[in-house]
């Protein structure tokens, strides 16, 4: 366990370490590997890396083509880049034909900050949850990222995972076992369910902290998997806890939130709060400055719980 390493440094060793046991991984990258960490298994294994320059759409197609020859590419750029400059390449060919392609979009959400909007992805996980066949996970600390780039890379299938710029704190021990498409109850609870995923996860875990202080027992769970979500897991917090607020560093629309509220609504309807990026670019920023602006905050997150328990008692 190394502290204040950045998630996007965990995943770089992660991959580094990945590539000496699986020599079918190869590693393209858009000339971001300072940024993206993937500069640490450039200079283990040179020979499997390409720095393809800022072509993001053609690195994406070069992953397909390497995928219909056995290897395992792995795709790396900003993540608001992997939706948008590179959608096409993705959508055409990665997610129609099901190519075992991994991508890891980093610096996600605002995390981005002093970049600006420009930098800044807050609409991946709404346009990549309408592609058929792709998976979507936001890992939460640095344990869950490790072992989430390894299930990516071991998954059979095309996977995005969003990796953040900043520091996240640790949440799980080393034990920690984690699995596509299962959720993990973080923190018990019985009045209302709080889920998040990536770095949300923290804050979802202090405003719980501080909810319990008013008298409220908050369920919290690391919704890691946005895609293909863990549907019994939001039954179960429906029936349970009979209201959920969803917390996401990213657009309220299309997002994790519209994926629980979908099955809130056609299996267990109960009050449900979308707390994330209303409609509305961001700016310039420091980071948890940003966070607490727009919404994402603790104390953010504490009123809109408060809201949605009203709600309840209707």
């Amino acid at each position: 366990m190394i502290d204040n390493l950045t998630q996007r440094e965990v995943y770089g060793h992660a991959l580094a370490r990945m590539g000496a046991d699986n020599k079918k991984i190869v590693v393209l990258d858009a000339d971001i590997s300072s940024a993206s960490q993937t500069a640490i298994f450039a200079r283990e294994y040179p020979d499997r890396f390409f720095n393809v320059g800022i072509a993001e759409c053609n690195m994406m197609a070069m992953a397909a083509g390497f995928a219909t020859c056995g290897l395992v590419p792995v795709v790396n750029t900003f993540a608001f880049l992997v939706t948008l400059r590179a959608g096409d390449a993705l959508r055409s060919f990665t997610a129609h034909d099901r190519l075992n392609v991994k991508i890891f979009g980093t610096n996600a959400g605002l995390s981005n900050s002093l970049d600006g909007s420009s930098h800044q992805s807050v609409q991946a996980f709404a346009i990549l949850r309408s592609m058929p066949n792709l998976t979507i996970i936001a890992p939460s600390d640095p344990n869950e990222t490790a072992a989430a780039a390894a299930a990516a890379i071991n998954f059979d299938g095309p996977v995005y995972v969003s990796i953040a710029r900043n520091v996240i704190p640790y949440l799980y021990p080393d034990s920690y076992r984690f699995k596509i498409g299962r959720a993990y109850e973080v923190r018990g609870g019985s009045d209302i369910s709080i889920i998040a995923c990536g770095y949300m996860v923290a804050k979802a875990l202090e405003a719980a902290e501080a909810l319990s202080g008013q008298g409220i027992s908050a369920r919290v769970i690391n919704m890691h998997t946005i895609k293909p979500i863990d549907v019994e897991m939001v039954i179960r917090a429906a029936e349970e806890t009979g209201a959920i607020v969803t917390i996401e560093e990213s657009s309220i629309y299309g997002g994790l939130g519209g994926a629980v509220a979908e099955i809130v609504a056609a299996n267990k309807p109960v009050p449900v709060g979308i707390v994330g990026i209303k409609d509305t670019f961001a700016e310039s920023g420091d980071y948890e400055g940003l966070l607490a602006k727009y919404g994402l905050g603790v104390d953010s997150i504490v009123s809109n719980v408060n809201k949605i328990l009203e709600m309840k008692k209707c």
